[in-house]
């Protein structure tokens, strides 16, 4: 497939207008059959997360915190689903696909938006299960609606200003040569390894804004954890200590799928990773995480399930009358 590309007659460069993103290189069984797999998998993100946020907001038991920041979670898990996953099904099916520059640019926003606001997220509802725990007495008082408002909607725009940064300094970058992303979607390390001009100002910014982009929430969630486990461990009873662990669980499982994920694609060392590896840790982040996080949440969760049940009964009486 042929680069779309403009000529500037002042710099006498080819300016790329487009990009072609490779997907998965294969034969075409393979990429009908991840096709496939991809389809049910975005099918089953996008009904799990609605369920959880229908749930939420129409069962007064989950009416708490917890839930109130558990259907945030599920409201991120669908824009990044739709951002990544239908371009990604029509690069299968076409062995490759371009996107316009605008629509990379496009797409790395709310990809690093999401992505920065989960992260934040996370470290909320990680003190949120700390004052749950190690503060029961004062939770009510702390965990006030406007505090649980608050913190999402300054989670919302730290994400989105930091996605939009981002996206402009990417945006200013030349792109005079080779147009093909060897990548799911436009993402920011493949950008910079095609950009034809000096790319140490988005590297700055990337050490400037990424460490406390990532390493706030981890500290917040490390601490809180921390003392999780020393207060789990001070209660007599093993039923009891059981009980206390139970309801940080899954949000503990969430956050260590997604931290590694993060981690292994954009901290550690890349000296021995390829692009086929980098492909499927960004899959598992991408993809399979969205999917995964309402089928934590509901099946070890007993409000979820209980909430299920009476919804589900509610409609077989309906249809009986």
């Amino acid at each position: 497939m042929k680069s779309i590309s403009k000529e500037t007659s002042a710099t006498n460069l080819t300016v790329v207008t487009e990009f072609l993103l490779l997907g998965f290189q294969g034969s075409q069984l393979l990429r009908n059959l991840l096709f496939l797999l991809f389809l049910v998998v975005f099918i089953a993100t996008i009904c799990g997360n609605l369920l959880i946020i229908i749930l939420v907001s129409t069962t007064n038991n989950l009416h708490t915190p917890m839930y109130f920041f558990i259907s945030q979670l599920s409201i991120s898990d669908i824009l990044l689903s739709t951002n990544i996953v239908p371009n990604l099904l029509h690069i299968l099916l076409n062995n490759g696909g371009t996107v316009s520059f605008i629509g990379c640019m496009t797409q790395l926003y709310f990809f690093v938006g999401t992505d920065a606001f989960e992260c934040l997220l996370l470290a909320v509802m990680s003190y949120d299960r700390y004052v749950a725990i190690c503060n029961p007495l004062r939770y009510t008082s702390i965990m006030t609606n406007i505090f649980c408002v608050t913190s999402i909607i300054i989670s919302w725009l730290i994400g989105n200003v930091f996605s939009f940064i981002n996206m402009i300094t990417t945006s200013k970058l030349n792109f005079c040569g080779s147009n093909i992303i060897d990548h799911l979607f436009c993402d920011l390390v493949p950008l910079l390894v095609l950009s034809c001009s000096d790319t140490f100002f988005v590297h700055l910014e990337i050490l400037v804004l990424g460490p406390p982009s990532v390493m706030v929430p981890t500290s917040i969630i490390v601490v809180s954890y921390i003392y999780i486990v020393i207060s789990v461990l001070r209660i007599p009873s093993s039923t009891g200590r059981q009980k206390a662990f139970s309801t940080c669980s899954s949000h503990l499982i969430v956050v260590s799928i997604f931290f590694w994920t993060i981690f292994s694609v954009y901290v550690f060392p890349k000296r021995e990773k390829t692009w086929v590896s980098s492909k499927i840790l960004s899959l598992l982040y991408t993809v399979f995480t969205p999917f995964i996080n309402p089928i934590i949440y509901s099946l070890r969760n007993k409000d979820i399930k209980k909430a299920v049940q009476q919804t589900l009964h509610k409609h077989i009486s309906r249809n009986k009358h």
